[in-house]
């Protein structure tokens, strides 16, 4: 995990939610998180591959697939030890405006791999 850079696993992160193949977004998410990893967003939260799949496939498609709507990391990804945090935005697809932003947290593994995603919707 020594050599990982903070800025392209947000990117990654920020690619699985607007990811329109469903093989794609599901190993996304193997790639992503460790097998018994979480997130949370308020009180809500998804445990394990299968709900986190069920989490950004909803997610992907109200947001992107519905209307449009892309998600994207902003360029500001930090990491400290097993700590990587960033804000992402998500954009309307044809303007670029920002229509709601966001923070994740996120708490990793040995491996790399998201172990607790605690999502804080913004604005």
């Amino acid at each position: 995990m020594e050599d990982l850079d903070p800025q392209a696993l947000a990117d990654r992160y920020a690619a699985a939610w607007n990811e329109p193949e469903l093989a794609a977004r599901r190993d996304a998410v193997t790639r992503l998180w460790s097998a018994d990893g979480e997130h949370l967003v308020g009180s809500r939260e998804w445990k394990g591959h299968a709900a986190l799949l069920e989490r950004v496939t909803g997610a992907y498609e109200k947001n992107v697939r519905d209307t449009g709507h892309r998600f994207r990391a902003v360029r500001d990804a930090q990491r400290l030890r097993e700590v990587l945090c960033f804000h992402w935005e998500m954009v309307h697809g044809a303007s670029g405006e920002v229509l709601a932003t966001g923070l994740e947290f996120l708490q990793l593994d040995v491996d790399g791999r998201i172990r607790v995603d605690h999502q804080f919707i913004v604005g």
